[in-house]
């Protein structure tokens, strides 16, 4: 099993670096021959300028689809690729999923406890990898992902033991999962908590380390991105995101940023709608509401405070454009990550 899995891992890391390099070339000697396959994808014209965006299009790309099916069958675990705005369960869906966790994932209460789980993985490996427990016993792991200085995302696996369970720690998982409001067959839910993949020190080590090396990889196909993006967007649009970014929490008006990368308003105004694809009133509404998204994490802050700090100038606007943009109020957003549904 150790040969078996180690051989995978040097085939998929062989394989990631064969592709980076093929891409590079492409990038040199092809770039008039468009999107050949197994090229690095471009960033949307569109695209916003943030981590967000960055990590789709690495996503997309032929060298991260292929490290992750190398990875689920080396390992037999989920992968996820996610960017540091990411607010979403980082496996559900995925290939490998854990069908314990797959069952938790049926209420927004435990939810909100795997997402606050994953705002610690976020802050702990930040700088290197880092692994955390859940509140039912289960590890995930993730490993940095940066371009240059900046962070971006992180690489992440996981639903995974350290160590056997014990029936006691199933029974106090059980309580748990009952007081979160899940309704399942006790035995099924049983079945599925000691069929979850227990992996040793080695092994989890051993993992960590494929990450690590392969993140490395995704840090270099970042720069060609960006360096894609750069060139195809305007320098004068560039320098008005930079602008809008340092400055969302204040009255912000079109005419301001218009001459702060000196251009005529009318000029900016029709530039920004054709390289973004949206205007720049709702632009400027997605940067707050982003923004606001991390301080309701904080339930010490009101939400009038938090309307008013990321440049909101009423409540009423703030509920408004928060519901049109996510789908729910400030107050059932924040409640969900808290688990108080």
């Amino acid at each position: 099993m150790q040969t078996t899995f180690a051989n995978k891992i040097g085939s998929a890391t062989a394989e990631i670096g064969v592709h980076v390099s093929s891409t590079t070339a492409t990038r040199t000697n092809g770039a008039a021959d468009g999107q050949a396959k197994g090229s690095t994808p471009r960033l949307p014209s569109n695209g916003n300028g943030n981590s967000r965006v960055l990590v789709e299009a690495l996503c997309k790309s032929t060298v991260y689809q292929e490290y992750e099916r190398a990875f689920n069958e080396a390992t037999g675990r989920p992968l996820a690729l996610r960017s540091v705005e990411s607010w979403q369960l980082p496996f559900h869906g995925k290939r490998h999923e854990n069908p314990f966790c797959e069952m938790l994932a049926q209420k927004s209460r435990a939810c909100a406890a795997c997402l606050q789980v994953q705002e610690k993985l976020s802050q702990c490996a930040a700088r290197e990898p880092g692994t955390v427990t859940c509140s039912v016993g289960l590890n995930d792991a993730a490993v940095p992902v940066r371009l240059g200085d900046r962070l971006i995302g992180f690489l992440q696996t996981g639903q995974v033991f350290r160590k056997k369970p014990s029936e006691a720690q199933f029974q106090r998982t059980a309580k748990l999962v009952a007081d979160w409001g899940i309704e399942v067959d006790r035995e099924k839910l049983k079945k599925a908590y000691f069929a979850s993949p227990v992996l040793s020190k080695t092994h989890h080590e051993s993992i960590v380390k494929l990450l690590t090396i392969f993140a490395q990889h995704l840090s270099m196909l970042s720069n060609q991105l960006v360096i894609q993006r750069h060139n195809a967007e305007p320098p004068v649009i560039t320098k008005a995101k930079e602008f809008i970014q340092e400055n969302q929490s204040e009255d912000l008006s079109l005419g301001q940023v218009a001459e702060a990368v000196n251009t005529s308003t009318f000029y900016f105004c029709k530039l920004f709608k054709k390289v973004t694809g949206i205007n720049f009133t709702d632009y400027l509404s997605r940067i707050r509401i982003e923004k606001s998204k991390n301080l309701l994490l904080n339930p010490n802050l009101r939400v009038s405070e938090i309307a008013f700090e990321v440049g909101f100038q009423s409540l009423t606007h703030f509920n408004r454009v928060f519901k049109r943009i996510l789908g729910q109020s400030p107050t059932e957003y924040r409640a969900q990550l808290l688990g108080k549904n």
